[in-house]
């Protein structure tokens, strides 16, 4: 009898891939029209990222409804890379745009000297990517591995070391948050632009629910890093990794979340 690798790890609705790829089509499609407007390399990250999860939940969605699919080794390692390593793209997207935002505040210091000094170095855009880079390969090489010997520990430690510096990675991000929510609000005369608009006016705090929502996803992912079934058990999947991304997605819908290029230059120079 032929090993279902989709069943064997917990994948069991159809329904609810479809779903998924289907709330994300319209979103893909809303990036893509923002790009036609003004090529910014966020609004790629995040069209790029609709489609990646569109293309993992497809993939998703045969292979459980398709048991001859469900039994491919290679279709299901390259569902789940997909769903590893699209999670770089939105981290780091909220990342860069926090970052945008603490630059056109003055410099804030965080009272605790320690954890100053490493938001600080964390501030170092491309020392940022590089380190999202290792946990993302550390993920594809541990999913290869334990996908052609389950029982090979090298494979679970991998992943697992992926799963713990997202989770690190994600906590920083978090905290640039934080600073940039003391430095908007506890500081807004020192600010070095003024708007009206919702997005602009309220992106700290909403930067702030997407940070908690990316943080919802990355402690589930490394509370069930050894319980296989519990991580795959799409009653506590769905709710706590699946949905956090999306709504994500959506907050950066919200009109000049992202601001427009022409705008940018007159809130002093976004490098989105």
């Amino acid at each position: 009898m032929s090993y279902n690798y989709a069943k064997a790890f917990g994948w069991d609705s159809v329904a609810a891939a479809a779903v998924f790829a289907a709330l994300y089509s319209p979103l893909a499609m809303y990036f893509i029209y923002k790009i036609i407007q003004e090529r910014r390399r966020v609004l790629f990250r995040m069209t790029l990222f609709c489609i990646i999860r569109i293309t993992a939940f497809i993939l998703r969605a045969v292979s459980v409804g398709a048991p001859s699919v469900g039994q491919n080794k290679n279709i299901f390692i390259a569902t789940e890379v997909l769903f590893s390593v699209g999670f770089f793209g939105l981290l780091y997207a909220t990342y860069s745009l926090v970052m945008d935002r603490l630059d056109l505040c003055e410099e804030e210091s965080m009272p605790i000297p320690i954890i100053g000094n490493l938001l600080r170095l964390t501030r170092n855009r491309h020392l940022f990517r590089m380190a999202l880079i290792v946990p993302m390969a550390l993920g594809i090489a541990g999913i290869n591995i334990a996908t052609e010997n389950p029982n090979s520990t090298t494979g679970s430690s991998l992943r697992k070391a992926s799963a713990i510096i997202f989770l690190i990675l994600t906590v920083l991000q978090g905290l640039q948050t934080l600073v940039l929510i003391k430095a908007e609000h506890e500081g807004k005369d020192s600010l070095k632009y003024t708007s009206t608009s919702f997005g602009v006016k309220h992106a700290s705090l909403i930067f702030g629910i997407i940070s908690l929502l990316l943080l919802v996803r990355e402690v589930f992912t490394v509370a069930t890093i050894d319980q296989t079934l519990k991580a795959n058990n799409e009653h506590f999947w769905y709710p706590l990794v699946a949905l956090p991304e999306i709504l994500c997605v959506i907050c950066y819908t919200i009109p000049t979340l992202i601001p427009p290029k022409e705008k940018a230059a007159d809130l002093a120079k976004y490098n989105v």
